[in-house]
């Protein structure tokens, strides 16, 4: 049995509502295997809370940066994408809480648990705003997810790594990096690719992907590390 009643302590919020709680919880694979559970799955929660969390986010942001609306915009999609939220999750622990089918719950890794996980975090801020109202939801987003935010902006977290690179790589060498798909292996439905990611003929870092796009963002994260600009 799940208890959820250490969760609420941990979360700082005691729901009237504990079925809402429960159902934050449960992922659309579980009901396929338990068609008597008497909840439903999270997904409806999970579109309302990632309404309610942009909007938080997007209001914090308003109110403390004079920015302008397109580094804001960046800034918002890096504090509240599926890595930030995967990770927030885990530090609350709140993998102990899904209810899986029996084949998710054996994927303990890589990125369909973190987008589980992502997802769940989403429809969590969902039950919250439902049970206790926008000023509750927006209480614990401020708490939680919120002081993330400095360490994203010191650190330019939100520049994905390709743009990152060639931001950098323009600025100390005045280069502009070039990528080159260097082989494709696996069949048409699982491709696999490896890229390089070169500044002018020198190859600084390769690596893969199940895309192009995915394989020249991993490549570029692999030149800033070799490179150490990070």
């Amino acid at each position: 049995m799940k208890d959820f009643s250490k969760l609420e302590k941990k979360l700082k919020v005691n729901f009237k509502n504990k079925d809402l709680l429960k159902q934050a919880f449960v992922h659309r694979s579980y009901i396929n295997e338990n068609s008597g559970f008497k909840l439903g799955h999270n997904e409806r929660l999970e579109f309302l809370g990632d309404a309610v969390l942009e909007l938080v986010t997007t209001e914090h942001l308003y109110s403390n940066y004079p920015n302008p609306e397109g580094e804001l915009t960046n800034w918002r999609a890096s504090i509240v994408n599926s890595q930030m939220l995967a990770k927030l999750a885990r530090k609350i622990n709140l993998e102990d809480y899904l209810y899986l089918s029996k084949g998710e719950a054996k994927d303990t890794n890589g990125k369909a648990r973190n987008y589980i996980l992502a997802n769940t975090y989403e429809a969590l801020i969902g039950a919250i705003h439902l049970d206790g109202g926008y000023k509750q939801a927006s209480k614990f987003i401020n708490e939680n997810l919120i002081p993330e935010l400095p360490h994203i902006l010191s650190n330019e977290l939100y520049l994905d790594p390709k743009s990152k690179f060639q931001e950098i790589s323009q600025e100390k060498l005045g280069i502009t990096p070039s990528y080159k798909v260097l082989k494709e292996s696996g069949p048409d439905h699982d491709k696999k690719f490896q890229v390089g990611v070169y500044l002018e003929k020198e190859l600084i870092g390769t690596s893969t992907g199940s895309s192009k796009q995915e394989a020249q963002v991993n490549a570029a994260s692999k030149a800033l590390e070799n490179k150490k600009w990070n």
